[in-house]
This record gives C-alpha cells, sequence and structure tokens, in this order.
C-alpha cells in the first residue's frame, strides 16, 4: 500500500517550504521530500549567511526570463512587503543595505526556522534523506511516487529542485528530467550571478591585483550595464558588477568597463595639471585608481612616460578611453560551482502564470529555479521563490 497526500513538494528550499505552509494553510495534506539531510541548505549560506531574503525595489526588469512578462502575475499577488509582514511576525531582526537589499542581522537560520514553523502550524510534514526513483501519473489522474522510502501517491507534484548552481549543495538536473518525462519545454541552462575567469594572459598579468577591489561601471556587448564593485580574484574578476552583468553575457563576447564611473578622466587631469604640472601621469593616476593597476598598463605600454604638463590631446583621448571603455574579453565563467544561479530551465510557456502548473500535464507544478527566471543579484531570487511559491501554493 502507497501512501496518499494531497500534494508532494519534492524539494525542501526556499520555494518548496513556502509553497509547502501556502498549500497546507488551506488545509491540504502536504509531504514535503529532498534527498538532502537539512532543510534550506541553500538559504542558510547566502548573503554570507546573512540571507538577503527580499529587496525593497523590486522590479519586474529585475527578472531574467525568456517572456520577461511571466513573472508579473505571482509578484503582484505576493510581494515583498507580504513577506516582510512574515519575517516581522516570527520577531526576526533586519536591515537594508544598498540598492534595497534586506537581510537579516543575526542569521540566514532565522529565516529557516521560520519558514520551518509556519510547515509546522500549517501541519506540513516534511521528509529528508528521500530519494524519487520514479513518477508516474495513473489513470484515476494521481501520481505514484516510489522513492527510498516506500510508495506515495497524490493529487498533485510540485517540483521545486533548484537548479545546477552550487553542486556541493546537492544540486541536481532531477526538476528538468520530470518535465521532460511529462513532456516539457526546457531551455538551455547557464551559470549566472557567476564570477568571470579571465584568459590565460591577462589571468597571469592581474593575477597580483588579487583582493583590489573598485567601484566600476560595466556593460555587455548588448548594452546592459551595471555600476557596482568590481573585484579582482586569483582567476580573474568578481564583485558585484561582474556577478550581475554575468547573466547578460555570452561566450567569446567582451565587456566594456568603466573604471572610473562616476568621474571624467581629462577633467580630473585637467585640475591636477592646474595645480601640479610637473607631476608624472603615473603618479596622478595612482592617486584615483589602484596603484598596481596603473602599473600594469603602464608594463603593457597603454600609457605614456610624461608628465601632467607634456600631455597633448591625443594622450588625454586614449587615457580616457582606456580608463572608461576598458575591453576584456572573459576566458569563460567559474561556472556551476560558485554561480549563484541557473539561467534557463523549465519553459515558462509551458506554465501558468497564475498556477504555475504545467498546461500539458494537469496537477504537476514547477516554482522557483528549476523554472526559466532569474533575478538579478540582491534579494530578487529568493522573492521569486517566495512569490511562486506561494501562488502555487493557493491552487495545488
Amino acid at each position: 500500500m502507497s501512501q496518499r497526500c494531497d500534494v508532494i513538494v519534492i524539494g525542501a528550499g526556499a520555494a518548496g517550504l513556502m509553497c509547502a505552509a501556502s498549500a497546507g494553510y488551506r488545509g491540504r495534506s502536504v509531504l514535503v521530500l529532498d534527498n538532502a539531510k537539512k532543510a534550506g541548505r541553500k538559504v542558510l549560506i547566502s548573503g554570507g549567511g546573512r540571507c538577503n531574503f527580499t529587496n525593497n525595489d523590486l522590479s519586474i526588469d529585475a527578472f531574467v526570463c525568456a517572456n520577461p512578462h511571466f513573472v508579473k502575475s505571482a509578484l503582484s499577488r505576493y510581494t515583498a512587503l507580504d513577506f516582510i509582514d512574515m519575517v516581522e511576525r516570527h520577531g526576526i531582526a533586519y536591515h537594508e543595505r544598498d540598492h534595497g537589499q534586506l537581510f537579516c542581522d543575526d542569521s540566514a537560520k532565522d529565516i529557516v526556522e521560520m519558514l520551518h514553523t509556519e510547515c509546522d502550524w500549517a501541519g506540513v510534514k516534511i521528509q529528508l534523506r528521500t530519494e524519487i526513483l520514479s513518477i508516474e501519473k495513473a489513470e484515476d489522474g494521481r501520481f505514484h511516487l516510489q522513492t527510498s522510502q516506500g510508495a506515495l501517491n497524490c493529487e498533485s507534484v510540485v517540483v521545486a529542485t533548484g537548479g545546477l548552481s552550487m553542486p556541493k549543495l546537492g544540486a541536481t538536473p532531477y526538476g528538468y528530467k520530470i518535465a521532460e518525462q511529462f513532456g516539457l519545454k526546457v531551455n538551455a541552462t547557464k551559470a549566472g550571478l557567476v564570477p568571470f575567469t579571465l584568459q590565460q594572459h591577462d589571468k597571469d598579468k592581474y593575477a597580483e591585483l588579487s583582493g583590489v577591489s573598485l567601484p566600476a561601471r560595466i556593460t555587455t556587448v548588448s548594452g546592459v550595464s551595471f555600476k557596482e564593485a568590481l573585484l579582482f580574484t586569483h582567476r580573474g574578476l568578481s564583485g558585484p558588477s561582474v556577478l550581475q552583468v554575468s547573466s547578460y553575457w555570452n561566450a567569446g563576447e567582451v565587456i566594456t568597463i568603466n573604471l572610473l564611473p562616476d568621474t571624467e578622466i581629462t577633467e580630473i587631469l585637467a585640475g591636477m595639471t592646474e595645480s601640479s604640472p610637473n607631476q608624472a601621469l603615473k603618479t596622478a593616476l595612482a592617486r584615483v585608481l589602484p596603484k598596481r593597476l596603473v602599473e600594469i598598463f603602464y608594463a603593457d605600454g597603454l600609457l605614456p612616460e610624461c608628465t601632467l604638463k607634456q600631455l597633448q590631446h591625443k594622450d588625454l583621448n586614449d587615457i580616457s578611453t582606456l580608463l572608461h571603455n576598458w575591453q576584456v574579453k572573459p576566458n569563460g565563467t567559474e561556472g556551476y560551482r560558485t554561480a549563484e544561479v541557473t539561467l534557463g530551465g523549465v519553459d515558462t510557456d509551458e506554465l501558468s502564470s497564475k498556477t504555475m502548473e504545467a498546461k500539458k500535464a494537469p496537477g504537476l507544478y514547477f516554482i522557483g529555479e528549476v523554472m526559466d527566471v532569474s533575478g538579478w543579484l540582491g534579494g530578487y531570487n529568493f522573492q521569486w521563490a517566495w512569490s511562486s511559491g506561494w501562488s502555487c501554493g493557493q491552487f495545488v
């Protein structure tokens, strides 16, 4: 005999737990399955262990999806304010950082405990260390699951398995395989919100800058740009500006980096020339940029060896082009190992934007990162987990 319930949620992450609680409060009997030893593992390590759980400045434009309109319904029905209300009801202290990002004062554990508590109150059962061996839909319309812990059957299956990012936390392509099994299209996946690696000659050249950070604006070939911190690493380039732009970058493309996004170098040099005309250009540039970066540019012969008063008009144009439009061609990205999200996934055209139900497979739902929706850095992906999970929970 197989165990019966109304809803089985596959995946005990942010979206899965949110959906389970939401459905449980409607009186549905809900079972959450996960092969992990612990629920919410990705939540626990997020935001440096403090969980950037949402963003005060949510915008539809902050989501990457083949159908940009898909996210509107869920995000409008379960907003950042709705999740903040839950956080406050549970007495979790939080603070706002740049760009509307909200973080726990204490620990990401607070968010996981809150989700556990909500599931407990809603009567949800969470079963960990459980591997799903097969899923079939029977003639009676119910889903039959064979698991490492026995047979189960239910009316609705919710796939909340996440993407491929951070495989050390147990990420697998299982959710995509379920979609394909039931005839749903899965869009090509790749790592998003991920550091760039550099070509070997650039990697060798800039390795000594590892740990150096500066504000920068980075722009892709398609014109998407972000202005935040740029961080040099021993493998390449990272920092918020790089992570953000990586979701819009395609292999083989160059990126354009403005190393002085808030000022114009020619104006700075004009001011310095007036006050210190005999100062070496190299010394002047080291006042506004990391000294080691300036030295590398000089070693490459990209800057003239002269004093400020010796600068010619062509020199100023060349300096401006280099510092405001520095062209770098990444070798690639660090891949899923360090990626915060997976781009691509279950095609949203296959799903209802209101219920998250598969149009071709009634009773089968997909939520969170497993579908082709990815947000910017800054709490957007968690908000998608909360919104898509809650919306689905109203219908399963």
